[in-house]
């Protein structure tokens, strides 16, 4: 996991022993060189311009102002980071967090990267490591508020599957950071430690996010919208220990690309989210682990 300024050692004080996952069927392990980029997308659309507008900083990780695209400028606003970035620590394999007081802050920062604010929670809405690696914090102010007093919109969530070869970027609010890249495409399960992702997002390499960069949200640079959120990455070649994990396809195979990162995709999150911006994991459409 991409941790801000701490190393493996402090994953282990808090994750407990770090051993390889048992894989059913003895898989295959193999360890595949970085894959070559994609061939883009074949469209006339030219690539927006993104920046660090919408995007916040975290005590320990990035992260970002995110609505969905019925959001009402009424909404309470909310926080998109990761699920380990959590002040309460790692939720372990099933757990969900849910609705829990907080009073974190995030630093706001405007198109050049610059604080202009600082933003307060009013909970953790939403945060787990299963299947995903998400957390959602709700503000103590508006989508309206953010724009009227700061002029900066939050980001909007993609409501559709990210695409391969679609150029994004990872813009960290933490480090001031933008990297640039491509989907290069999808893993069915990725294991880290104890924790196990569905469907995350394989950079290309020149996304070589950093300690930090954890939680920053992963833009489309043809809709300007999240499609994922940056989470993890190998780090040494090793094979499904805490921050190197490892892709495992539907055989069973394992396949370790040292040096490669991962985000998890966002636009599951988009059917989970009602009126008022809370989180419904029973509205219409929601697969989101539950409690």
């Amino acid at each position: 996991m991409k941790k801000p300024l701490v190393g493996a050692l402090l994953a282990l004080l808090l994750t407990g022993a770090a051993a390889a996952p048992a894989l059913a069927s003895a898989p295959q392990d193999t360890v595949a060189q970085a894959p070559a980029a994609p061939a883009p997308r074949s469209q006339a659309t030219a690539a927006l311009a993104v920046d660090f507008a919408g995007t916040v900083a975290l005590s320990n990780c990035s992260g970002s102002v995110v609505r969905t695209p019925s959001s009402l400028p009424t909404d309470p606003a909310l926080v998109l980071s990761n699920g380990h970035c959590l002040e309460t620590g790692f939720p372990g394999p099933g757990e969900v967090v849910k609705d829990k007081r907080s009073s974190r802050s995030f630093s706001l920062l405007n198109s050049a990267g610059t604080k202009v604010a600082t933003l307060r929670a009013s909970k953790i809405a939403y945060g787990t490591m299963t299947d995903t690696d998400i957390s959602i914090y709700q503000l103590t102010t508006t989508y309206g508020q953010i724009q009227s007093q700061y002029g900066i919109s939050a980001l909007t969530l993609n409501d559709a599957h990210p695409v391969q070869g679609s150029s994004i970027k990872v813009v960290s609010g933490y480090w001031k950071r933008i990297y640039s890249c491509a989907v290069d495409g999808f893993v069915y399960r990725l294991k880290e430690g104890d924790w196990t992702w569905k469907d995350s997002v394989r950079y290309t390499s020149t996304c070589n996010t950093i300690g930090g960069t954890s939680g920053s949200p992963v833009i489309d640079t043809t809709t300007g919208r999240v499609v994922a959120v940056n989470n993890t990455g190998n780090e040494s070649g090793e094979s499904c220990t805490v921050n190197n994990p490892c892709e495992v396809d539907e055989n069973g195979t394992v396949t370790v690309r040292q040096g490669i990162n991962y985000a998890q995709q966002t636009y599951t999150i988009v059917p989970c989210v009602g009126p008022k911006s809370v989180i419904d994991l029973n509205r219409a459409g929601c697969t989101l682990p539950k409690p």
